[in-house]
């Protein structure tokens, strides 16, 4: 009789993010994922059939929690609406490192096609958001007009790869990259 089966759905994915922000995609393999997992390997063919559906279901969770999270801010406030946009993408900070791979996924499964499908579509909901809330503070008088919005909404991405060397947490951390970002460092 075999092993039975010890990990879940969930689990499955969470280990599949960590092991890829650690080994990258090219790194990252079914025996280092079933390595880390307490079950059978053979487990794992019960969720997805191959690396790449694994994967792309990984990106896939990810951004739509992003995507969740994001659509829930109230818009009203454009310079509010950015700092808690800023504080769900820190909450995700890995995101770039981990979407940067769907790239170099090739298949021809259904399944990952479908999900890195709706990955990129994630992506263009969440690139008009944020155009969108910098084009209405500019309008508002709260962001400089004198830069244009790529140069702002860059130095504003910019933020979420700024290592936490105070070692706060998250929402500590957005907030002051927050303020510096709007306040500048001057005195």
């Amino acid at each position: 009789m075999g092993r039975k089966q010890s990990f879940t759905e969930t689990e499955l994915l969470d280990v599949t993010k960590r092991l890829i922000l650690e080994h990258g995609y090219d790194g990252f393999h079914l025996k280092l994922l079933s390595q880390h997992l307490s079950g059978a390997r053979s487990t794992i063919y019960q969720y997805y059939s191959n690396k790449e559906e694994i994967v792309a279901a990984c990106m896939k969770r990810v951004i739509s929690q992003i995507m969740q999270n994001a659509s829930s801010i109230d818009e009203t406030d454009a310079m509010s609406a950015l700092q808690q946009l800023l504080h769900v993408y820190m909450e995700e900070s890995k995101l770039h490192q981990l979407l940067g791979d769907a790239s170099k996924i090739k298949t021809q499964n259904v399944k990952a096609l479908e999900d890195l499908a709706f990955v990129e579509q994630a992506h263009s909901f969440l690139k008009v958001q944020l155009s969108r809330l910098f084009e209405q503070a500019q309008k508002e008088g709260k962001l400089r007009e004198d830069l244009p919005l790529p140069v702002l909404i860059g130095t504003f991405f910019n933020l979420i790869n700024t290592p936490n060397l105070m070692n706060v947490p998250t929402q500590q951390w957005s907030s002051l990259l927050f303020q510096i970002w709007i306040g500048g460092s001057k005195r």
